[in-house]
């Protein structure tokens, strides 16, 4: 009885084991699906946002009123201008038909893309091909319309002329942002062979990346010049990568020189640093993020800040934190901004300084956001662009001639900033100095009695 009951046990461990093993061989053969393990390759380029980021700002990375690519696409929310992507396709054959391609001709050329389109997401896309190409032909078709209408002159499409779509100002704004969010992106090689099949005189020799940067414009008002940089710019990933390197500029070192790490300290705020003397200008430069110190004056470029940049920067730095093969000069810009308006008296003064042009409403939402933001940043300051600016800031702080001005600035804030501060001040050092006189003919009588 005792075997017959351990050939049963052994029969059922077998069993267990064997289903056990099956389950493993096949759990073995599925591979991730929301963050593929090729998501790590440098072709890999359109992620979604980092979770710590959706936990403090969850809307700031969905499209409002316009889904490009697969991760947005099919929201109810959407449809009003899913519903005009066809009628743009359609505008666009008829309009180039003569000199342009077919309907065909488009979807052919797409579907030879559809490898390396599938893998420059970080996610499976578990659509059908068929779904894939339209959604990539449709998207393309939109997007590059739109930038011709609104990087050339309106008349030259008639099609277009009164056209609500591309006209309405909330609509062109609202269009703007959502085109430059992570999860909302497009392969730059599809948009660029949509904008090849669909050439005509119009276009004459503007590229994509001409007119796409000149649509933006409309918001940013950069000067042209510091545009035609880009308009032949290679090896763009998607809109919002070229958005990014317009804004960073070519100008900053790949390589930050070497700076003592006992130097590398995060930037004090403007009150600290207005304490030892640092002065506070604009700078007029090329590209967004070239900070520069210089003999004690800390020059920043101005800043726009509206719903186009703060939502710009959100999704800028997601894209940053999540491409291992990107420059994080926008995340060292944000940790930059961040020391520096500590709250909302710092950049309230920026904003006196014509550093920063606020549109967001009072100015602690303005140090608010910076803070907020560079909390999710995972920064290097041995990698950071600004190492050397950080490093020559600390060093001038640590000046021990400054120390002392700093602490002689700081009584003379506290007590001389105002007419009352200043009474109440030389009130109380009168009443001291009373109360010294007293103690000192106090003690002398004590000492010294009358004969």
């Amino acid at each position: 009885m005792s075997g017959e009951s351990n050939h049963y046990t052994f029969t059922v461990a077998a069993e267990g084991e064997h289903s056990r093993s099956s389950r493993m061989e096949d759990l073995f053969q599925q591979e991730p699906t929301l963050l593929k393990p090729s998501a790590g390759t440098n072709f890999c380029t359109i992620f979604r946002a980092p979770k710590s980021q959706v936990v403090s700002n969850a809307n700031a990375y969905k499209p409002q009123i316009v889904s490009i690519g697969p991760y947005h696409h099919g929201n109810q929310q959407l449809k009003m201008i899913e519903q005009h992507k066809t009628r743009v396709f359609s505008i666009l054959l008829d309009r180039t038909s003569d000199d342009g391609a077919g309907l065909d001709d488009y979807f052919r050329a797409v579907a030879l893309l559809e490898t390396d389109i599938r893998d420059s997401y970080s996610e499976a896309l578990n659509c059908e091909t068929a779904d894939l190409i339209e959604m990539m032909v449709l998207d393309a078709c939109f997007i590059v319309e739109l930038f011709r209408v609104g990087a050339l002159d309106t008349p030259m499409i008639p099609q277009y002329v009164d056209d609500p779509l591309f006209l309405t100002p909330w609509i062109v704004a609202a269009l703007m942002i959502d085109l430059l969010l992570i999860e909302n992106q497009i392969p730059f090689f599809v948009l660029q062979e949509i904008h090849e099949l669909s050439r005509s005189p119009i276009d004459g020799d503007c590229s994509i990346n001409e007119i796409a940067l000149m649509f933006f414009n409309r918001a940013l008002q950069l000067p042209e010049e510091h545009l035609r940089t880009y308009f032949r710019f290679p090896n763009i990933t998607h809109l919002l990568d070229l958005f990014r390197l317009c804004l960073v500029g070519q100008s900053i070192p790949e390589e930050p020189p070497r700076v003592d790490e006992e130097l590398l300290q995060l930037m004090p705020s403007v009150n600290h640093l207005l304490l030892v003397g640092i002065k506070f200008e604009p700078r007029k430069s090329e590209n967004l993020i070239g900070v520069v110190f210089d003999h004690g004056v800390l020059r920043i470029p101005p800043l726009n800040l509206d719903l186009l940049t703060t939502s710009f920067f959100l999704n800028c730095v997601a894209y940053e934190q999540s491409y291992h093969y990107c420059e994080r000069h926008i995340s060292s810009y944000v940790v930059l901004m961040s020391g520096l308006m500590g709250n909302a008296a710092d950049a309230a003064f920026l904003s006196q300084c014509g550093i920063i042009s606020n549109l967001l409403g009072p100015e602690k939402d303005v140090a608010r956001f910076f803070c907020d933001l560079a909390k999710d940043v995972q920064f290097d300051f041995k990698a950071c662009y600004l190492a050397e600016l950080f490093g020559k800031v600390t060093q001038y702080r640590r000046n021990k001639w400054r120390r002392c001005r700093m602490w002689w600035a700081g009584i003379k804030r506290e007590y001389f900033g105002s007419p009352w501060s200043f009474i109440s001040a030389a009130g109380a050092s009168c009443v001291i100095f009373l109360l010294v006189i007293q103690a000192f003919f106090t003690v002398y009588i004590y000492y010294h009695p009358k004969k």
